[in-house]
C-alpha cells in the first residue's frame, strides 16, 4: 500500500484495525515462543497496539516499527511516557525504558538498527499486498537473523474484499516461512469488516527461507 493510504487512515481516525484490548491469541499462545526473561520482541507495523502494553506488563522489552508517526505519538501518550526521539538514517527512533519504536519505512530497518529480537506479527504480513509480502518476508529474515515468530493471519475469499487486511492462506505461509506450525484456525466472530466470513490463524515459524 502507498504510504499516504495509511497516513490518511490515521489522520481521519479510520483505525478499525486497532483493537480495544490485547489480542486474545497473543495472550493464549505467546508462551509457545519459550522466550527468556527480558527478551526483546519485535512488532512490525505495530501502530499503537495494546499488545505492546501487555508485553511490557509481562516484563518483555518491545521494539516496534511503524510508518505513521502520529500513531506512535498517540502510543506514548497512552502509555503515559515521554519518549526520547532521535534520528538514525531515514528513521526516527522513539525510546523509553524497555521500548523502542522505529518510525519510517520498514524496509529502511537494518540488522544493526533492530538488534537481537523475537517476532510477533499480528498486523504486518496481512496488511501488505501480495507483491510486497514476498519482499517483506525476505527482509524480515535478514533483519532478525531467522528469529522465531508468532504470526497471526486471516483466511477468507479474497475476491469478496480487496483488503487490507489481506487473506494469507496456509500455502503462502509455508512459501514464506519454512517449518511453520499451524497452532489454531478459528472463525473470526464478526468476519472481515463485519461482512465477509473469515478465519484467524496462528502460526509458529521457527525458521525462514528465501524463495524465487
Amino acid at each position: 500500500m502507498e504510504a499516504n493510504f495509511w497516513i490518511n487512515k490515521w489522520k481521519t481516525n479510520q483505525i478499525g484495525f486497532h483493537l480495544p484490548t490485547p489480542n486474545p491469541l497473543l495472550l493464549k499462545y505467546f508462551n509457545k515462543l519459550s522466550l527468556p526473561a527480558r527478551a526483546r520482541v519485535f512488532l512490525p507495523l505495530c501502530g499503537k497496539s495494546l499488545d505492546i502494553s501487555w508485553l511490557l506488563s509481562q516484563r518483555y522489552k518491545v521494539v516496534g516499527a511503524e510508518l505513521v508517526e502520529m500513531a506512535i505519538v498517540q502510543l506514548f501518550d497512552e502509555l503515559g511516557v515521554k519518549p526520547e526521539v532521535k534520528e538514525v538514517g531515514k528513521l526516527k527512533i522513539y525510546s523509553a525504558p524497555h521500548i523502542d519504536i522505529l518510525v519510517g519505512d520498514i524496509f529502511d530497518i537494518t540488522l544493526d538498527t533492530l538488534g537481537e529480537v523475537r517476532v510477533y506479527d499480528r498486523a504486518a504480513l496481512v496488511a501488505l499486498p501480495e507483491e510486497v509480502r514476498k519482499k517483506y518476508s525476505m527482509h524480515l529474515k535478514t533483519t532478525t537473523k531467522n528469529a522465531p515468530q508468532l504470526l497471526i493471519t486471516f483466511e477468507y475469499e479474497q475476491a469478496l474484499f480487496s483488503g487490507p487486511p489481506f487473506s494469507v492462506d496456509a500455502e503462502e505461509v509455508q512459501r514464506h516461512y519454512e517449518k511453520s506450525e499451524l497452532i489454531e484456525c478459528q472463525d473470526l466472530p464478526v468476519g472481515i469488516r463485519g461482512q465477509y466470513p473469515a478465519k484467524e490463524c496462528v502460526w509458529i515459524s521457527r525458521s525462514f527461507k528465501f524463495f524465487s
